[in-house]
């Protein structure tokens, strides 16, 4: 009799014991930017903030300070052959993606220290690559409410558009051959 209580107490608090809590929307939530080219892919992981009403550049995020590129964990980028970012080469990995806004151009970086909070702890001597993303007003006069990333490819040439609020950066991406 004793068994079959227990049993019967167990089967009433299962429920309750393998419930899983609802994890809340993030204010900020993942997006994925990518483009395949051969057998090879670009992919970038990131989070979108939004504008909020908030000044964007040179306020909530400051000129001339390195940003993280979005929200939360800071962006990361997965290249599986080597690319040419803006003429320079960047050898097949996963890196950390940041950037030092100013007004008329982002220094983008990629660094090698992978699965860091924001760019709370970027260390410059991990950077493996820095190019200059010349920085223009969306057309149209858009607004982009969310931080965006956008890839647009065509054959083995691809850009990289980050867009917030009115401002626009990019950087252009070539896929290197394989030699044979």
């Amino acid at each position: 009799m004793l068994r079959i209580a227990s049993l019967l107490i167990f089967i009433a608090a299962a429920p309750n014991l393998f419930a899983q809590e609802a994890i809340p929307p993030r204010p900020s939530p993942l997006a994925i930017a990518s483009c395949l080219y051969k057998d090879s892919y670009l992919k970038i992981v990131y989070s979108q903030p939004h504008k909020k009403g908030r000044e964007i550049f040179g306020k909530l995020v400051p000129y001339e300070q390195v940003w993280r590129l979005g929200a939360n964990e800071a962006t990361e980028i997965t290249v599986t052959r080597d690319v040419f970012v803006t003429g320079q080469n960047l050898p097949a990995g996963t890196y950390s993606v940041f950037t030092i806004p100013y007004k008329d151009n982002w220094v983008i970086i990629f660094n090698r220290d992978l699965g860091q909070w924001g760019s709370y702890n970027y260390n410059d001597k991990n950077d493996v690559l820095r190019v200059v993303a010349p920085v223009k007003p969306i057309e149209n006069n858009l607004v982009f409410e969310p931080f965006t990333i956008k890839v647009e490819q065509t054959n083995n040439k691809a850009a990289i558009f980050f867009m917030w609020d009115r401002t626009q950066a990019s950087v252009n991406v070539d896929f290197i051959e394989p030699r044979p």
